[in-house]
């Protein structure tokens, strides 16, 4: 379990470390907005994203098994992280993060990091799929402009609100997003290594400010951003707060293993590497108790910002580290500039993440799959938009684990019936 930092140092070269600093600035501004971004539609002031991506980002690539990995907020937490603010309030976010760190040191400490393999993958394509169409849906308020006072948390319900209010869609908002996206899409074509993210952030945004555009902005709505790191605190802890907030705690922790060792994975096929699943596991349940400390929100590996560093040319956990810095020193010098990045262009930023996170270049391969895996999928994916996520969760690793038996051939009870 020994982060993977300590073995790829000895040995460490001047121009290794060249590489992974490249790759570590031009991460942090794929990261930056995509922080914002995420913990805006999580219900958090923006600021919170930023102090998750430098706190746990920094942990995650000081203690973890990956060579690569990036960490920070993800869009697989916002779901959850709406729900847990909506229901307990942000003291009570924190603290569930805070315990989910725990059971994560707790599974990482048994091993349990070999266990992802017994996770069914439609179980986990199901629910991806199901959390990218909540996370593109709760991003039409502001990608339209309208001007809706509480948008509710359940899908259908949040359906039923934006299409009575969209007779209110604002033209400006809608190009300003539309526009956002295309230059992300033109961006990543024609310069994938470079952080087209934050090119096409900020020119829709500046765009805003120039023409002087009827379109929100993280400052008209939220004010200055802090340009420093808050103290560590946690809000009060009692044994019914922590009662009530266990089954959160469980479903963060669990999304945030999963997550990280599939981000990993992937890692390790990009650069022909091999992760240590359990330091992993130790890495993100330190990085949750430190996000927790500081106010942050739940984090994990990124799959694409992963992606991103390695395809920048990051080697070692140093380009991870470089990252979280780079962050901090944006917040500490320019937090002005970001609250004039628009709304609606973040919203675009997070429609498209969306859309990458639902894989869709893999839909046609589930359409070759057994019947019993499509269901799973389906149902998941069912049970995620329009029940929760937890029973999602719950149902669909139990249905899969009992197909797996099934096919695999269960043996017979030897249980007999007493007489009566």
């Amino acid at each position: 379990m020994t982060p993977k930092l300590l073995t790829t140092l000895p040995g460490y070269t001047r121009s290794a470390f060249v590489s992974d600093v490249i790759a570590g600035m031009t991460v942090a501004m794929v990261a930056l907005p995509l922080s914002l971004a995420i913990a805006i539609a999580s219900g958090a002031d923006p600021s919170k994203g930023i102090v998750t991506a430098i706190v746990a980002g920094f942990l995650i690539s000081l203690l973890g098994g990956s060579r690569v990995q990036i960490g920070g907020p993800t869009g697989a937490f916002i779901v959850v992280v709406f729900g847990v603010i909506a229901d307990h309030g942000y003291d009570g976010l924190v603290l569930a993060t805070f315990m989910a760190g725990l059971i994560l040191l707790v599974a990482g400490y048994f091993r349990a990091g070999n266990l992802i393999a017994l996770v069914p993958e439609p179980v986990i394509n199901g629910f991806t799929i199901g959390i990218a169409i909540i996370i593109a849906t709760s991003q039409l308020k502001d990608a339209l402009g309208l001007q809706i006072d509480a948008v509710p948390a359940e899908f259908l319900a949040k359906v039923e609100v934006l299409w009575a209010g969209r007779a209110g869609t604002s033209g400006a908002a809608l190009a300003i997003a539309l526009a956002t996206m295309v230059l992300i899409l033109a961006l990543r074509r024609a310069a994938p290594k470079y952080p087209g993210l934050i090119v096409a952030v900020g020119l829709t945004s500046a765009a805003v400010t120039l023409a002087h555009l009827p379109v929100e902005t993280i400052q008209s709505r939220f004010g200055a951003l802090p340009s420093s790191l808050p103290m560590p605190s946690l809000p009060e802890i009692s044994v019914e707060r922590l009662r009530e907030l266990l089954p959160s705690a469980f479903v963060i922790a669990f999304l945030a293993g999963v997550e990280s060792l599939l981000s990993a994975m992937v890692a390790d096929r990009m650069i022909a590497g091999r992760h240590r699943p359990n330091a992993e596991l130790l890495a993100q349940g330190a990085a949750n108790l430190g996000s927790a400390l500081f106010g942050g929100l739940p984090a994990t590996g990124a799959i694409a910002r992963t992606a991103t560093n390695v395809r920048a040319g990051g080697r070692t956990p140093v380009a991870g580290l470089v990252h979280a810095l780079t962050i901090l020193i944006v917040m500490m010098l320019a937090a002005p500039l970001a609250g004039y990045l628009a709304m609606p262009a973040l919203a675009g930023l997070l429609i498209l993440t969306a859309w990458d996170m639902s894989e869709p270049h893999k839909w046609r391969s589930y359409l070759a799959q057994r019947r019993s895996d499509q269901i799973l999928l389906a149902l998941t994916l069912l049970l995620t938009v329009v029940a929760d996520l937890t029973v999602a969760i719950g149902v669909g690793v139990a249905l899969g684990l009992a197909l797996r038996l099934h096919r695999r051939g269960a043996p017979p009870s030897d249980w007999t019936p007493p007489d009566r």
